[in-house]
């Protein structure tokens, strides 16, 4: 795992268990600042995603942290096999952060917009609210909008997701298939294939990357959880016409989450 030193800002790459870091959620932009352009300080300083880094860093010290992770800069996405990697460790990445920073750019410092935040709406940040037993949020300006905790019950509501398992009492698995795939059905991801990776972790499930496999992603992905469950929630969806034209399979006809028929 590469980690970013809080103090120096320079990797640190680590074979096995890491040392205690912080890590950042958020929704991508313009101008973030890839692997390569970590390297190139004059740059880096420049973009504007770099302020994303600064602050992770900073509120990370501050916390007495010696280390983040920020997945812009931190996995080189030139390599597919790091990718891949990375991708499949992504959920037990968040979970075992010491605390995650989550970033919601578009609400206010006083805590307005909070509901209709984009960040509610992306594929990723689905288990990076899930996972982390820590969260703390912030909104523009990186002013601190609350905990996790505190914010648990606006977030439930917010999500549609059991107050339990955001607080942690309930156990991941407990929730059906169908249950996990409903948190998902309203959220997008700016590639096709990543509404499929973005939910391994959710499901504890691992897959190969294949980009430019369209729809076939979400296919995998369900193929995979029939092979750890039996729960037959996975077939409880309502097929679109679109779906059921082209899949003469009922059980693995979905090309993304959707929602579960009523029963």
């Amino acid at each position: 795992m590469r980690l970013i030193n809080t103090d120096t800002l320079e990797f640190k790459e680590f074979i096995g268990t890491p040392e205690p870091y912080a890590i950042l959620s958020h929704t991508w932009s313009e101008d973030e600042v890839s692997f390569r352009d970590f390297y190139d300080k004059p740059r880096r300083e420049t973009q504007r995603g770099f302020e994303k880094v600064r602050f992770t860093c900073k509120q990370a010290r501050e916390d007495g942290i010696s280390y983040a992770w920020v997945d812009t800069c931190c996995i080189n996405k030139e390599s597919s096999a790091e990718l891949s990697e990375a991708i499949n460790s992504m959920f037990k990445w968040y979970q075992r952060a010491q605390i995650c920073y989550a970033y919601l750019e578009d609400v206010s410092e006083s805590g307005v917009g909070l509901s209709s935040s984009r960040w509610f709406t992306r594929g990723w940040t689905l288990q990076e609210l899930i996972a982390p037993r820590s969260i703390d949020f912030f909104g523009a300006g990186w002013k601190r909008l609350g905990s996790k905790d505190g914010l648990v019950v606006q977030l439930a509501e917010i999500t549609s997701i059991d107050i339990t398992i955001l607080a942690g009492t309930s156990k991941l698995g407990q929730a059906s298939v169908a249950e996990r795939m409903r948190w998902a059905s309203n959220r997008k991801t700016t590639r096709e294939e990543d509404m499929a990776y973005c939910l391994m972790g959710i499901f504890d499930v691992n897959m190969a990357m294949l980009y430019g496999e369209g729809p076939k992603a979400f296919i995998r992905l369900q193929e995979e959880i029939m092979k750890e469950t039996d729960d037959q929630t996975l077939f409880a969806w309502k097929a679109s016409p679109e779906s059921a034209a082209n899949y003469p399979y009922p059980c693995i006809t979905r090309r993304r989450p959707v929602r579960a028929i009523a029963t």
